[in-house]
């Protein structure tokens, strides 16, 4: 029994470290084209029936949603004013995004910086996909979406997200797309431009 157990586990190392090594070689073959940066700010003020953030709970919801989208590293996400004050949820949480996204340098849109090597990542938002994800986010995924994400340079936008106001329980977060951002080896904040 403990050399099957033994065994097992050396079988499972071993398809995890083919499986890490095959998505490394599938991300290094994916065609890179260059890209620019390009700064947004953005005032996001949060309307939702099932969940209540505090507005620095808001802010770092949403830079989790900034980094996993492919924002730059040093994306920054500030409590905007609330009336509850820092820690209390609000039921009008503000926050003020600030960050920056990738474009291709063929795009006729204003840049900040150097053209730097970008490719397509796929991204996907679920429950725990990022960690923190819960399914309390739902509404705030949907408003990310509706808000945030189209100023991303984003493809193949696939939405089965479903909220139900009042509930957790029912409700599914499932928002798939493809994100033009740096490899994903290069997204070390000492390669990426001052902010």
């Amino acid at each position: 029994m403990k050399l099957s157990s033994i065994a097992g586990g050396a079988l499972m190392c071993a398809v995890l470290a083919s499986s890490a090594v095959f998505a490394d070689a599938a991300s290094s073959s994916a065609p890179h084209e260059a890209g620019v940066w390009q700064k947004h700010e953005y005032s996001f003020a949060y309307m939702g029936f099932t969940s209540t953030y505090s507005c620095d709970g808001l802010a770092s919801k949403l830079k989790l949603l900034l980094m996993a989208s492919g924002a730059r590293p040093g994306a920054k996400a500030q409590a905007g004013a609330c009336a509850s004050g820092f820690g209390h949820p609000d039921k009008f949480a503000r926050a003020d995004l600030t960050f920056y996204t990738l474009a291709p340098a063929s795009a006729d849109k204003a840049s900040d910086g150097a053209p730097v090597d970008g490719t397509w990542i796929p991204v996907a938002l679920a429950y725990e996909q990022p960690r923190d994800l819960g399914r309390g986010d739902c509404e705030l995924v949907e408003q990310f979406r509706t808000n945030v994400l189209p100023m991303f340079t984003a493809r193949n936008v696939d939405n089965h997200t479903t909220c139900i106001p009042h509930q957790e329980s029912g409700s599914v977060i499932d928002l798939k797309f493809e994100s033009f951002s740096v490899p994903p080896k290069a997204k070390s904040p000492k390669q990426a431009p001052n902010s």
